[in-house]
């Protein structure tokens, strides 16, 4: 087994690796804001598209 981490996040690994809850991602994601793929009844996330979307968002000012 390989030690790198998957390419493809479920939406309970999504939730962990972004610290947002599940409703928050379920909703995102069917209003397309967030990059993901249904696959029957589940939803799929690439982790490549998830963190070059991240990079992507504007950063938001704290001052």
């Amino acid at each position: 087994m390989s030690s790198e981490p998957e390419q493809v996040m479920t939406i309970d690994e999504l939730s962990a690796y972004l610290k947002v809850a599940k409703s928050t991602l379920y909703k995102l994601a069917q209003e397309g804001k967030v990059p993901g793929q249904k696959v029957g009844k589940h939803w799929r996330f690439s982790r490549p598209a998830i963190d070059e979307w991240l990079r992507s968002q504007p950063k938001e000012s704290t001052g």
